[in-house]
């Protein structure tokens, strides 16, 4: 429709075809070829597990155990596995950590390389990008201090349905019935940001058993599988099971602003918010917009009233001109109606105007209103400096002679290289050359009366 209406035309056939191509090359993208794991560990190696030690360093010594080829999109890779790394692997909707693999020879980015070390069984030091593992940590932090004020602020039945957390921003979903307003919104930010800046400190409590853990008050996770014994996070009031990475305290969060509110489910709706340096440049953002607007109306003090002023302003332009093209398409109407002419009993109405092609059809169907009966309008429009054309044919020439105004506008179409179509009483055509509007017009007639 939105082709026709510009004055082009679709090939399906080619389309699909194109289409399925489009999905083979996805499918193919998609594709990943694992290589087996290959053991480097020797004897000198104390584990050959991997031991998680990211909750107290974030520099560790360490050597690798086992390594294994990935083939992607004709891209080739390595995953390593170290026997001792600082490296928080994505989990729990917290994005994993970034850094590096040092030797004395060489330094490469893990967990994932794109060619192996020189020397395989080194002894490397695995260091991990503190500034983006701080930003995580605070935004992670930022989603339990969230769910909790969620909790003060609308009620006990908030349950957290899914959450992602990266360096740069944090989403948070929960279950709740109905949107969450500004008011509450508010609400919720401030309480958030009050526990901020009370500084409260991390109180972990690593391998409690599920029993203490629960008289603690921890809050399980959705769906959520536990063992004999949990992590648990607390920050002043607020308790969770989390295996996660935090800041050390909630004062390293900085500020708290939420930048959306909005519904992804039934009886789901998410939070997206900001910490630290990236809420600051939002704020910032904010206030340039601020002045700008301030500096487009003249620095007006009083910037909400001239804003408003602007606006029913403009609603009243907009009255007018839809009033002016309402007086216009009234005119359209009666000028065709006062120089229709009968042929073979039917009455035609043909006419062109320089107008919008949604004015045109307006038009068309004013025409039918008065002349529900045995008549034929055809009106061409050049609005935009392309040529449309407008079909209308009543419902008894339809049935009585068999016509078709898709099909003939279809035809008509031609000369002024376009397509067109709709159905058999009413239909529309776009195209390229208005030097041939007028021989389209003549032409639908011409197919019409025959």
């Amino acid at each position: 429709m939105i082709c026709r209406e510009n004055g082009y035309t679709v090939d399906e056939e080619q389309f699909n075809a194109e289409m399925q191509q489009q999905k083979e090359r996805a499918r193919n993208a998609a594709q990943v070829e694992n290589g087996d794991w290959i053991d480097v560990c020797g004897d000198d190696v104390a584990t050959t597990e991997q031991q998680f030690v990211g909750y107290d360093y974030t520099e560790y010594e360490c050597h690798i155990i086992r390594y294994r080829q990935v083939t992607q999109k004709k891209s080739t890779y390595y995953e390593l596995v170290l026997d001792y790394t600082p490296f928080y692997g994505e989990m729990g909707g917290q994005v994993g950590d970034t850094g590096v693999l040092v030797s004395e020879d060489e330094t490469q980015s893990v967990h994932i390389v794109k060619q192996l070390p020189k020397n395989l069984t080194a002894d490397f030091m695995a260091c991990v990008d503190t500034d983006k593992r701080n930003a995580s940590a605070a935004n992670h932090t930022a989603t339990h201090l969230l769910d909790y004020a969620l909790k003060q602020v609308l009620g006990d039945h908030i349950e957290q349905k899914g959450s992602y957390v990266s360096a740069n921003a944090l989403r948070f979903d929960f279950s709740h019935f109905e949107k969450v307003s500004d008011e509450q919104l508010r609400e919720v930010e401030r309480m958030v940001n009050e526990m901020i800046r009370e500084d409260i400190p991390l109180d972990e409590h690593r391998n409690t058993p599920m029993e203490e853990a629960k008289k603690m008050g921890a809050i399980a996770l959705f769906g959520e599988k536990y063992g004999d014994t949990v992590r648990v996070v607390r920050f002043g009031p607020s308790c969770e099971f989390c295996g996660g990475i935090h800041a050390k305290s909630t004062g390293r969060i900085g500020l708290f602003k939420i930048v959306s509110e909005s519904s992804v489910a039934a009886g789901i709706r998410r939070i997206e918010a900001l910490t630290g340096k990236n809420s600051e440049e939002t704020v910032y953002m904010m206030e340039d917009t601020l002045n700008n607007l301030k500096n487009l109306f003249n620095n007006s003090k009083d910037l909400m009233g001239v804003i408003q002023k602007f606006i029913e302003e403009h609603e009243s332009m907009k009255k007018d001109f839809e009033k002016l093209q309402a007086q216009n398409t009234e005119r359209a109407k009666n000028f065709l109606i006062e120089r229709a002419k009968e042929i073979d009993g039917v009455k035609v109405l043909k006419g062109i105007f320089p107008v919008m092609p949604n004015v045109a059809k307006d038009i068309v169907f004013k025409v039918r209103e008065v002349l529900p009966e045995n008549m034929i309008c055809v009106v061409g429009s050049t609005g935009g400096g392309k040529p449309m054309l407008n079909v209308m044919i009543t419902e008894d020439m339809v049935k009585e002679r068999e016509l078709n105004a898709g099909k003939i506008v279809r035809e008509a179409a031609k000369l002024i290289q376009g397509g067109g179509g709709g159905q058999p009483h009413y239909a529309s055509a776009g195209g390229k050359d208005l030097d041939g509007l007028s021989a389209a017009v003549d032409k639908v007639i011409e197919l019409c009366i025959q």
